[in-house]
């Protein structure tokens, strides 16, 4: 059945993880009124990404900015690409202009930059749906969606340093000398720049935008904002005129009341991940009874996730545990599981002791 709805409801995060845990293959469209991105995933991992807003001739160019490939190349490209449809990464390819190992770096660079894009968005809906997905066999991609969600986690915690004063479709060119509008300001001894900032000074044109340095680079994103930041206060940068207003001056958003920020949880979230990786290690080599315990609890928030997705798969929650995982905790005792009404349920583990309701169970 098709999966659906919006990003306020179910965000980002939740969807990727319900097609990685169920394994799905299908696509899944993420449309708000600016783009539309369109993810394929096969066996819930993901294998190839396209939006809207970015032809995939773009590929070609970055391609040649790159020094991937050559002009002639490319233009001999299009053209096949024209009257046969196939893709043109897989045309380069063929025709021996770049090798299946350079574009797919290029291809998973670009993928990444896409997904971590859309975690940016608070608005839009959404829609899977299950169907079969062609592997492509001259270019097979196949990223980990655990990863990418957690790539995507770290970019946008990233992003929020920058204040929203700068997106992946920012476009800037050289502030133009005063009275000599096709001559950049020149650079001076006075001007000082880091070795970053003089190689994305020098890939600023009027035509990249920010993912498109990325790409040409080699550099995350975050570090081609904050290098661009700082030349457009230094006057040798501006805002490309006449293009998509996604510079302005930072703004400070008060959190919604009785709400943590989004980003903060989202960062809370892997920070705690993190420590209860250290904290596993440490307490199982020092009591196995406490790697049981540990072992409980990260099964009981498996199957409270597993048990959500299938609600919102079925419209009801299940039965029994039998329909999303496993039933016994480590001490080989079933976990204790109770629909409550419609909307909750009660889950947890009796823990050592196997009685209920006593001061070792774990929830």
């Amino acid at each position: 059945m098709a999966l659906e709805g919006t990003l306020k409801e179910f965000g980002l995060t939740d969807i990727l993880q319900l097609i990685y845990y169920q394994r799905k293959t299908g696509i899944l469209t993420v449309e708000a009124g600016f783009d539309r991105v369109r993810i394929f995933f096969y066996e819930g991992n993901i294998v190839f990404v396209e939006s809207s807003k970015r032809a995939e001739s773009r590929m070609g160019k970055l391609l040649l900015k790159k020094g991937l490939i050559k002009g002639e190349d490319l233009e001999n490209a299009l053209r096949q690409q024209k009257t046969t449809g196939a893709k043109l990464g897989n045309i380069l390819v063929r025709i021996g202009a770049i090798s299946a190992d350079s574009l797919k770096e290029t291809l998973v660079q670009q993928f990444t930059e896409l997904i971590s894009y859309l975690f940016t968005w608070r608005q839009g809906r959404y829609e899977f749906k299950p169907q079969g997905i062609p592997i492509d066999k001259d270019v097979p991609i196949s990223l980990d969606t655990q990863h990418i969600l957690m790539e995507g986690l770290r970019i946008l915690d990233e992003w929020s340093q920058v204040g929203g004063r700068i997106t992946l479709e920012s476009v800037f060119e050289k502030t133009q000398a005063h009275g000599e509008p096709d001559k950049p300001v020149e650079l001076t001894g006075s001007v000082e720049l880091t070795e970053i900032e003089k190689q994305i000074y020098d890939l600023v044109d009027g035509d990249n935008d920010v993912s498109a340095i990325a790409n040409i680079s080699g550099m995350d994103s975050f570090r081609i904002s904050k290098a661009l930041l700082d030349l457009y206060e230094k006057g040798l940068i501006e805002k490309k005129g006449g293009a998509e207003a996604a510079f302005a001056p930072a703004e400070k958003s008060a959190p919604k009341k009785g709400r943590l920020p989004v980003l903060l949880v989202e960062g809370l979230l892997a920070l705690l991940f993190l420590i209860s990786i250290s904290v596993f290690y440490i307490g199982y080599s020092a009591s196995p009874a406490f790697s049981k315990k540990y072992l409980a609890s990260e099964e009981i928030d498996r199957l409270r996730f597993l048990t959500e997705v299938y609600k919102v798969e079925n419209g009801r929650y299940p039965a029994s545990l039998e329909h999303v995982g496993n039933t016994t905790d480590p001490w080989g005792n079933p976990y204790f599981y109770k629909v409550t009404d419609p909307g909750s349920f009660v889950l947890f583990s009796a823990g050592p002791d196997g009685a209920a309701g006593t001061r070792d169970d774990i929830y």
